[in-house]
């Protein structure tokens, strides 16, 4: 059985190899997650879940990105900190069941392993701010296990 970590490293990998040779989703799908996640079909669904996701709202991560990454043009972030940061977007808006912490977390911890020193202190920065102005904007949809850790607003009366 895989984790979830391991699934989204497969995810970084497959996109890395997308946007580095070009191709479609499906390719790197077949090529890269399926082998890697064979037999363990929760996992391959999530992998798969959230490359389809990254690619298709490619737009709106950067968008999130770029708000956030003060004085950084996004094609100047080094490749694997870009997808890791599209990923952990993603997952911060369109995927309900993962709690906003754990996408941040994991973005830090695979960058310590495939990126730069300061890489994780980058993506860090931007993951915080941006799950900051989600919150505010209301465009976290979190849900089920997605709520661990979040902040919700108390109900009028209710005591602290």
């Amino acid at each position: 059985m895989s984790s979830r970590r391991e699934a989204r490293e497969y995810v970084m990998k497959a996109l890395y190899a997308r946007e580095m040779g070009g191709g479609d989703a499906r390719h790197v799908v077949y090529t890269i997650l399926e082998p890697a996640l064979e037999g363990d079909a929760v996992t391959l669904e999530f992998a798969r879940k959230l490359l389809e996701k990254t690619v298709d709202a490619r737009s709106e991560a950067d968008a999130v990105i770029s708000k956030h990454a003060k004085n950084w043009d996004i094609d100047r972030i080094t490749p694997v900190d870009r997808i890791l940061l599209r990923m952990a977007v993603i997952e911060l808006l369109h995927m309900e069941d993962v709690p906003p912490k754990v996408s941040i977390d994991e973005a830090i911890e695979i960058a310590k392993s495939y990126s730069t020193p300061k890489s994780g202190t980058f993506i860090n920065g931007i993951l915080d701010a941006a799950l900051a102005d989600l919150k505010e904007q209301g465009r976290l949809n979190k849900s089920g296990r997605g709520l661990v850790g979040m902040d919700l607003p108390q109900e009028q009366g209710e005591a602290p």
